[in-house]
């Protein structure tokens, strides 16, 4: 399996290491200097995004012109730019997360069951990441609340300040940074005199390497449009 990596920091060279480890060819580089050398580039069996908003118009245009499967994992779009990720799917197969841990994805299938099992309970999401994130709240923080609300009928209220009290209805998210903490992400339901909450920890970027490339090994063969991580890898055999 031949596959292109955009944006090689971090996690572009944690991919880079996990492939070699899975057996799979990084055929291609390319980061924010290079990023134009992507019109000249063939088709792979898939291209691996995690770079940055900037990158879009020309990766937009590479999977126009091949096809090639994507596996986007760049957060930071606005709603126009998201709109456009997911319009790709109409010429390859594509896959779009803001976390391709196999943990992540659990949680985001109980947070959203709990809300419906809890409709009157209080419900708060912390997200903690190391103190060189750009991004606040995280996208997976973003991806627990559309899993907790996702008729978007409850408000948002990103941290608090000031002496009003909390209102019915409205669901708390809290970005934390410091240090190098990989991510952890906590989704708290608050009843009368009782608490539940469910928690993931990532030890390691490398959950979030290993989670795209298998994601890019089950989207190599699948059919042309938008596809989830829970049709991927957790399709029934």
């Amino acid at each position: 399996m031949r596959i292109a990596l955009i944006g090689m920091g971090r996690m572009g060279r944690m991919i880079r290491d996990c492939a070699a480890d899975r057996g799979i060819e990084v055929a291609a580089e390319f980061n924010t200097a290079t990023i134009a050398q992507l019109a000249q580039c063939d088709r792979m069996d898939a291209v691996i995004d995690f770079s940055a908003p900037a990158s879009l118009p020309a990766l937009a245009a590479y999977v126009q012109r091949t096809g090639t499967p994507l596996v986007s994992g760049t957060t930071g779009y606005s709603d126009e730019e998201a709109a456009r990720v997911n319009a790709l799917g109409s010429y390859a197969p594509v896959a779009v997360s803001a976390n391709f841990s196999i943990g992540v994805a659990v949680l985001k299938h109980l947070a959203a069951e709990a809300a419906a099992l809890l409709p009157d309970f209080d419900i708060e999401i912390i997200e903690t990441h190391h103190r060189m994130k750009k991004d606040a709240p995280s996208g997976t923080a973003k991806l627990l609340l559309s899993a907790v609300n996702p008729d978007g009928t409850h408000p948002t209220v990103f941290g608090r300040e000031g002496f009003a009290p909390r209102t019915a209805g409205e669901i708390g998210v809290h970005a934390v940074r410091g240090g190098t903490v990989a991510g952890v992400h906590t989704v708290s339901f608050f009843g009368d005199e009782e608490e539940l909450s469910l928690t993931h920890r990532a030890e390691s970027h490398r959950i979030f390497a290993i989670g795209a490339l298998k994601t890019a090994e089950k989207l190599k063969d699948a059919p042309v449009g938008l596809h989830t991580l829970d049709e991927l890898l957790f399709a029934r055999r």
